[in-house]
């Protein structure tokens, strides 16, 4: 179902309201190049500042502009139980194709709350759904048994996206969960040594720019081509460590976005641009990959 290579979409914001025609573009962009499925509305969409309505909004243009060229993974995970459940649900009946379920934030939930809540949501909807670990964001991970029971207790639990930076985490993970659970890298930069142990794809941030890219690496990983896959990551782990590092993401990403002419050089505060000096860096950064 997840095997493959996803765009975690930037949400492009002009006069403080959604850039529609600009989103469109963008997912134009990502199913030109093969992209296997696109996430709206995670962390990277700046889902914790938008709207309850706006974030619905965002889905079903989602769902109604990609027209099938794509699947749809929405993100409807909240730190609310009894929210995740409503963008859940709302998400099903706008036709999306499944759900990424990020691991509540600041609530700091025990594995048993963890697992209550995901149990929860995924007995309120019949679609697929990716679970998202990101200690960075959420202060808590999802331990490998705790997937591992989830995968077993919840037929519509596929997936999970790992992005707490260690390749052990998918030995272990691996190790726990079932035969034909997916395991997907959340780190571009981590793609190719998550893959290398048993990862069977991506949730990228640089596909919102460099879509085209992303894909052939993944699809060299999932043919066996490491040789290939390791040439790739070599020469474009500069471009992945600045829009990782330079600021908390999406705002690098954003702002490559924006360089490159694709959205207005926007942010929901309390997230801002990047300053002058991070910005000079980005540029020539980007200016080396010939982007600009």
């Amino acid at each position: 179902m997840f095997e493959g290579t996803y765009t975690a979409l930037i949400t492009p914001f002009r006069n403080d309201t959604v850039d529609y025609d600009a989103f469109r573009a963008l997912i134009d962009r990502q199913a030109e190049a093969g992209m296997t499925g696109i996430v709206p509305v995670g962390t990277t969409g700046e889902s914790p500042t938008v709207t309850t309505e706006e974030h619905l909004e965002i889905i079903r243009v989602a769902v109604e502009h990609t027209a099938g060229r794509m699947q749809v993974v929405a993100g409807t995970g909240a730190n609310a139980t009894a929210e995740a459940i409503h963008l859940t649900k709302a998400a099903e009946e706008m036709g999306a194709d499944s759900s990424l379920q990020v691991c509540p934030y600041y609530n700091k939930p025990s594995q048993e709350g963890l697992y209550q809540h995901y149990k929860a949501v995924a007995d309120a909807t019949k679609l697929p759904i990716m679970l998202y670990s990101v200690p960075g964001r959420s202060t808590v991970s999802i331990a490998p048994e705790t997937a591992a029971r989830l995968a077993n207790d919840c037929p519509n639990i596929l997936s999970l996206k790992e992005a707490g930076g260690s390749v052990d985490r998918i030995n272990q993970l691996v190790q726990a969960v079932p035969e034909g659970f997916e395991l997907l890298s959340g780190d571009d930069p981590l793609t190719v040594p998550f893959m290398s142990c048993g990862a069977t794809g991506l949730v990228s941030v640089a596909g919102n720019i460099i879509p085209d890219v992303m894909v052939r690496l993944v699809n060299a990983c999932l043919s066996g081509d490491y040789a290939e896959a390791l040439a790739m990551q070599k020469k474009y782990y500069p471009l992945f460590n600045a829009l990782m590092s330079l600021d908390t993401n999406p705002v690098p990403i954003k702002s490559a976005a924006v360089m490159m002419g694709h959205c207005a050089d926007e942010f929901r505060l309390p997230l801002v641009g990047l300053n002058e000096k991070k910005s000079a860096q980005l540029k020539a950064v980007l200016e080396e990959f010939e982007l600009l």
